[in-house]
Parts: C-alpha cells; structure tokens; sequence
C-alpha cells in the first residue's frame, strides 16, 4: 500500500477513535448542569492559564534551541518559539504530523554551509526531538512515582484501579525509540544546566496551570476541596493521555482526567468532564492562537 494512502488512513482512524472517545466521555454529561458549572467558573483564572500556556511554548523554544546550537550555532529562539507553535497547532488536526512540519520548519531556516548545504537536517533535528521526548517522559514517570509514594494513601487504590494499563502503555516504550541518535546533541550542548533548568520550569509552570483550573472551579462543590498536590496528579494524568494518538488528545485527555477524578474523588464523570473540557480545550485555543500567529509572521513578516 502506498505511504501516502496509509497515512490517510492511519489519520481517518485516528480521527475516528478521538470522536468516539469524545462521545464515550460526553454521554454521560448533565449539560444543564455543565452550563451551571461554566457560569460559577472563575474565567480569570482559565486566561491566566492560556498565558501560561504560551509562555510556556516560548520556554519549549528556548530549550529545543539548545539541543540545536551544536549542529547549527545561528538558531535564533524565534525559529524555535515559531516551529514549536506550528507542531501544535497541526497536531490539533493532524496527530503527530505537527512534528514533522516542525522539524521541517526548522531544517528550512538552518543556516547553509560552504557547499550550500543545510547544517541542520531532519535526521539531526530528529534525534534532538527524541531526546526532548526522552527527558519529558523521564521527569513525567519520576514526578509520578514521587508523588504515589508520598501520597500512595490518596492515590495509591485509584491509579491501580484505573491506570495500570496507561502507565503501561505510556512508560517505557518511549526510551526505546532513537536514544542514540538523540543524546548526540545532549552530550555536545553547552551549559547543560540551563537545560535542566528549562525542564524544572515547564513542568512547574504545567503544574500552575492545572491549578488554574483548580481554582476556577472552586465555587463548584465538588471541586472545592482540590487543592495544589491534587492539581499535580491531574497534570501528570493529563499528561499520561498523550500516549493515545488521536488529534489534539480529544476524548483521551477527557477520559483520563475524568476518570482520575472518579476513582479518587468520586466526582461523577458527568462533572469531572467540566475539568477536563476547561483544561483541555482552553490549551487547544492557545495552540491554535500561538499556531496561527506564527504561521502570520512567517507568510507575512518573515524575509
């Protein structure tokens, strides 16, 4: 079969199970209520997130920049911030193609060497990407086990219950793919603890942002009681939901944070979907946003 034709299906099907996990999650919602819920919601506190949101993007830029530098010194943080907000705003749509546009992106704007050639190239973009994936999958399982041992009292019974198949599923495969390939570029950056600083910051910024949400909600009573170590586990669960491959993480994102807020909270999935929905698609607006507005300076102002 062609490629091309089976990347069609592949992104059919995908599409398809994102609808019908949507459809699986919203079944069970009391969209009376739902309304209820959004009316009480602290809107200030769901644009502070978006902010954040984008913020964050910039700092995603600034740290892919420098698994960068080694191959090509001239990568500006702009190129990056750009190639970043592309990939997310095409994986909206198109799940996993947002990576290839933003490899392709950068490849593109890479300075040229004597013989006119690029000095960046997919495959070498490629393993710096890997290496991104490595690092985020590494503090995302080290944040969760921390936080289960600490607090395996709280959590402990509803993760057994209901993620032991994710945590499977999300875990290890991914320190399978390109590891080599990948540190080449960790191992020739300079001052190598900026980047973990980068990293430190993106995921407590993550953090800040399900706590946003948080406290959105907490004139809604069954929210009322979360606090900022329960914002931490939501944002590792949202984050565990990005295994599944389905666009823009519609439906996946949704079923994981509801369904963690049922086996631990007991809120009814009907009232976990106002979580989930605020979370998810308020980010889904700022990639589309940041998305857009890259693509304007890059068609219009870029030389």
């Amino acid at each position: 079969m062609d490629k091309k034709v089976k990347n069609i299906l592949s992104y059919v099907f995908w599409g398809a199970v994102a609808v019908l996990l949507v459809w699986l999650c919203m079944r069970s919602v009391d969209w009376g209520q739902f309304g209820e819920a959004l009316r009480q919601c602290r809107w200030g506190y769901v644009i502070l997130s978006m902010v954040l949101g984008a913020f964050v993007f910039w700092l995603r830029g600034c740290r892919w920049r420098m698994l960068l530098l080694p191959f090509d010194p001239a990568t500006s943080r702009l190129t990056c911030f750009n190639a970043y907000n592309i990939c997310m705003a095409v994986n909206l749509v198109l799940p996993r193609a947002g990576e290839v546009a933003r490899l392709g992106y950068v490849v593109k704007h890479s300075s040229k060497d004597a013989d006119g050639g690029r000095l960046l190239t997919i495959d070498k973009s490629l393993g710096t990407l890997l290496t991104e994936r490595i690092w985020d999958a590494i503090v995302t399982l080290g944040m969760g086990a921390v936080l289960l041992f600490v607090k395996w009292d709280q959590f402990g019974a509803g993760v057994m219950q209901g993620f032991d198949g994710i945590f499977k599923a999300a875990g290890f495969m991914l320190f399978i793919k390109g590891i080599g390939s990948g540190l080449s570029s960790f191992m020739h950056m300079k001052k190598a603890w900026v980047f973990f600083v980068y990293t430190a910051v993106i995921w407590f910024t993550y953090w800040i942002m399900s706590a946003c949400i948080v406290w959105a909600l907490q004139d809604i009573e069954a929210f009322a009681g979360l606090n900022m170590t329960d914002a931490f586990f939501l944002m590792i669960a949202g984050s565990i939901s990005s295994v599944v491959p389905v666009p823009g993480g519609f439906g996946a994102y949704h079923g994981v944070v509801a369904g963690a807020l049922l086996s631990i909270w007991n809120i009814p999935m009907g009232t976990g979907m106002v979580f989930a929905t605020l979370s998810h698609e308020s980010q889904a607006i700022t990639q589309a946003l940041c998305g857009l507005v890259s693509y304007i300076h890059e068609s219009f102002f870029r030389k």
